[in-house]
C-alpha cells in the first residue's frame, strides 16, 4: 500500500457534542502544559543522551520516521472526521545508522496476522527482541524509554497527544481491516492503555482491543489515570526492548 493509499483509507464520522468539544479543549490545554514542563525537566537528561549518542555510534542524534495517525477535523455540519495522516515521528537514535527495516517490517506482517513467533526457548513473544541493529546505548535507552522523549515535540506540535493509541509505522497500518482501523479514531500518543496495560507482552488482538476501550471510553480521568499507570509501567521496564 502507497502513500496515497494510506492517506484515502477514511475512518467514521462522530458526533459532535459539548462534553465532546470541553474534552479536546481540555486534552490540548493539558498536553501543552505537560509536555512543556516535562520538557524543561527533563532536558538535560535529553542533552545527555544526545552527547552520548553520538559518543556511542555514526549517524545523528534522532531517529525520524513517517508513522501513521489521525487528526480531529470538525465538519459544517458539526460532525467530526477522523482523517487519517502521515507524520514525522520523533525518537532518539537506538540502531545503527541507516538500518534495515526489512526484517521488523517481516516480524509485523506476522504480528499482525496472528502468527506466532518463538524465542530458542519456545516461549512467544510478541516484540522482536536481540535485535542486531540495536545499539549498546539504545538498548538502555529504550529499557528505560528515554528514547521516546522527542515526542513531546510531537505532542507540542499538535501532531500527538500524551495520551492515545500509539501512531504506527506505514507497513504495519497497510495490515489493518475492519475494526481494527477504528483504533485511529484518536489522536495518537506517547503513551496509551494498550502501553501500560500489555507493553510488548500481548498478541496484537488484545493491544487492538486495548486500544478500541481507550477510544470509546477517553475523558480527561481516564487520559490522567493512564498518565500515572504509564510511570509504574516505564520503571519496571517490562515489554521494552
Amino acid at each position: 500500500m502507497n502513500r496515497q493509499q494510506i492517506l484515502t483509507r477514511g475512518t467514521v464520522r462522530q458526533s459532535n457534542s459539548r462534553n465532546q468539544q470541553l474534552y479536546w479543549i481540555g486534552k490540548r490545554v493539558m498536553d501543552i502544559v505537560l509536555a512543556s514542563i516535562a520538557l524543561v525537566l527533563v532536558a538535560p537528561l535529553m542533552l545527555l543522551t544526545a552527547v552520548l549518542i553520538k559518543l556511542d555510534s555514526k549517524g545523528p542524534v534522532f531517529f525520524i520516521q513517517e508513522r501513521v495517525g489521525a487528526r480531529r477535523r470538525v465538519g459544517e455540519d458539526g460532525q467530526v472526521t477522523w482523517e487519517i495522516r502521515i507524520f514525522r515521528f520523533y525518537k532518539f537514535r537506538s540502531m545503527t545508522q541507516n538500518a534495515d527495516e526489512s526484517a521488523h517490517e517481516k516480524f509485523i506482517k506476522s504480528f499482525v496476522s496472528g502468527s506466532s513467533s518463538t524465542d530458542d526457548t519456545g516461549k512467544i513473544i510478541f516484540k522482536m527482541a536481540n535485535d542486531s541493529r540495536v545499539t549498546r546505548l539504545g538498548r538502555i535507552i529504550r529499557k528505560a524509554s528515554i528514547d521516546e522523549l522527542p515526542q513531546l515535540f510531537n505532542v507540542l506540535k499538535g501532531e500527538m497527544s500524551l495520551v492515545g493509541p500509539r501512531p504506527v509505522p506505514t507497513y504495519e497500518f497497510a495490515q489493518y481491516q475492519g475494526k481494527q482501523r477504528d483504533r485511529m479514531n484518536a489522536l495518537p500518543g506517547v503513551t496509551g492503555l494498550s502501553q501500560v496495560k500489555a507493553r510488548g507482552r500481548a498478541p496484537f488482538a488484545e493491544q487492538i482491543r486495548l486500544d478500541l476501550e481507550y477510544v470509546e471510553t477517553q475523558s480527561i480521568l481516564f487520559d490522567i489515570k493512564v498518565l500515572f499507570l504509564t510511570v509504574p509501567a516505564v520503571l519496571s521496564g517490562k515489554g521494552a526492548k
